[in-house]
């Protein structure tokens, strides 16, 4: 019998919760809101909280092994410090198009910061523009792939070999051989979410090699084993949850981010645009990847 249990952290009410990450020098969970520009942080030990602005849109998040934050920004990326608040620019991705901005993204194994674009108000026969990146420590970015009208979920194997991620609206989780120093390969489809009547959000993969993906319309998140099949559902109190990672001293928390009022879905429910904790998963997480700047 499952057996999970969810809880509110905090009282924010994000437009558009995303890119939660676990902290683990910290015990702190951060995660931005997307649209309000506001990068936050909570202690689930404490109850304590703090929030940081930064230049709206934010697309996505991710720790350094210097302590600072990787933030991944419209059009190129930047570190973050906390303790000082200074912001660094780094470098910017090759397109200046007004409808095309970073979203999704994660660290690898070997401190790259993968990240994908979104192009919104596309106009009838234009192509898509974007695509997947890859961010270096040294500063270097790279296309990995193209056609990725809204990119959202990267996150890799326990061995770091397979690399997955949603293109949202076709409803599907690709997989791909996944090297550091080499291109993406072997594009297949992993799984469909037409199912939920839903497209795929964020994601994460725990210990036991399961990718979670949080499902926005479904207002859940499912578990799925690694031939891509629903191993469970998790339903969750927000009308749209949006990502999630794992975290807690033994990455066994689920912290799922959700929505209120995006550019195209809003929620009716008194916790909409919370962060939640979910316990009682059938596995642990993986120790989260640290960018190498």
């Amino acid at each position: 019998m499952d057996a999970w249990t969810v809880r509110e952290l905090g009282t924010t009410r994000d437009l558009l919760g995303e890119s939660p990450c676990w902290d683990a020098r910290a015990g702190a969970v951060c995660w931005i809101d997307s649209l309000a520009g506001t990068l936050h942080r909570h202690w689930p030990g404490t109850g304590e909280s703090e929030s940081h602005s930064l230049p709206a849109p934010v697309g996505s998040v991710a720790l350094c092994e210097s302590g600072a934050v990787l933030v991944a920004l419209q059009h190129g990326f930047a570190r973050y410090r906390f303790d000082t608040r200074e912001l660094q620019r780094l470098g910017r991705i090759d397109t200046e198009h007004p409808g095309v901005r970073l979203n999704d993204g994660k660290c690898d194994p070997w401190g790259n910061f993968v990240a994908g674009t979104l192009h919104v108000h596309r106009q009838p026969g234009e192509p898509i523009g974007g695509g997947l990146y890859r961010l270096r420590p040294g500063g270097e970015i790279e296309l990995l792939a193209d056609g990725f009208a809204l990119t959202n979920g990267p996150c890799f194997s326990p061995d770091g070999r397979t690399f997955y991620v949603a293109d949202s609206p076709l409803r599907t989780i690709w997989a791909y051989d996944y090297s550091p120093h080499g291109p993406l390969a072997n594009r297949r489809a992993f799984a469909q979410t037409e199912g939920f009547a839903s497209g795929p959000d964020g994601a994460t993969v725990d210990a036991e090699g399961f990718v979670w993906s949080v499902l926005p319309r479904a207002g859940a998140m499912a578990r799925f084993a690694p031939d891509g099949r629903v191993e469970r559902v998790v339903e969750l109190p927000a009308t749209h949850p949006t990502s999630l990672c794992f975290g807690g001293a033994k990455l066994d928390k689920a912290f799922v981010t959700s929505l209120s009022k995006s550019t195209n879905l809003s929620g009716d429910r008194p916790q909409d645009g919370a962060l939640f904790e979910v316990g009682g998963l059938p596995a642990p997480g993986l120790p989260p990847h640290l960018f190498g700047g």
